[in-house]
């Protein structure tokens, strides 16, 4: 291996472990979802796994296509912002949504008191909600939960801004196998470390007690994945 490709194969880890680290939407969205949804570590697990390797293996495709097809970086770096407009249009769009059927549902599950009398002519007051008559669609049986494929379009379209052009195309002066090695480590360590904080967050948040908030748990999730989607627009 040259000088040139080990500095790139370093560079690649690097990048793909801080661009993951300072973007928040690599892994809010899953963490809260996660949450509010009581996915199992399992499912959790496998549904950022599986947007990962659509997030990293969009835009390793478009990068072989146009070192394949000779097409300057420049072009390529316009479709990546296209793609990348198209994402953050699809999580906000989400994120409102969600948040607004949180909202929705955190307000018909207002836990309120009935009063129950008794031949005896004793009475009592039962607190409850009706949580499960208003059970989100997607969760009742037989409908298909989307969430998962909502997030899977979302992570599709979103680019690895930095693979193309500053690890990809450089590769390629080298060798087609410097080109997928420059790739892969990218790609390992940006999933990695996607499921990695995650996990540990789900984990995490999964301990805390969360009292009468539960019920809003879903309408915090939307909040936390439009935030995501407005801090991607407003590029911080």
């Amino acid at each position: 291996m040259s000088k040139e490709l080990s500095i790139l194969a370093v560079t690649a880890a690097s990048i793909g472990f801080l661009h993951t680290l300072l973007g928040p939407d690599h892994y809010v969205p899953f963490i809260a979802l996660a949450r509010a949804r009581r996915w199992s570590v399992a499912r959790t697990a496998i549904i950022t796994l599986l947007c990962g390797i659509g997030h990293v293996g969009s835009s390793v495709v478009l990068g072989l296509v146009g070192i394949a097809m000779g097409i300057a970086v420049s072009h390529l770096e316009v479709t990546e912002s296209f793609r990348g407009n198209i994402a953050a249009w699809l999580l906000t769009g989400f994120g409102l949504a969600y948040l607004v059927w949180g909202i929705r549902r955190a307000y018909r599950n207002k836990p309120h008191r009935h009063l129950h009398s008794h031949d005896s002519g004793e009475s009592h007051a039962h607190e409850h909600t009706h949580d499960g008559a208003h059970a989100h669609p997607s969760e009742q049986p037989g409908r298909k939960n989307l969430t998962p494929w909502v997030l899977f379009l979302v992570f599709v379209f979103g680019p690895c801004e930095p693979l193309i052009p500053v690890l990809m195309y450089p590769a390629a002066t080298e060798s087609i196998w410097g080109v997928v090695l420059v790739a892969g480590l990218f790609s390992a360590v940006t999933i990695g470390t996607m499921l990695t904080l995650v996990l540990l967050a789900s984990s995490g948040l999964m301990l805390l007690p969360t009292g009468r908030l539960e019920r809003f748990s879903h309408a915090l999730a939307g909040a936390a994945v439009l935030g995501c989607g407005l801090a991607i627009h407003l590029g911080l």
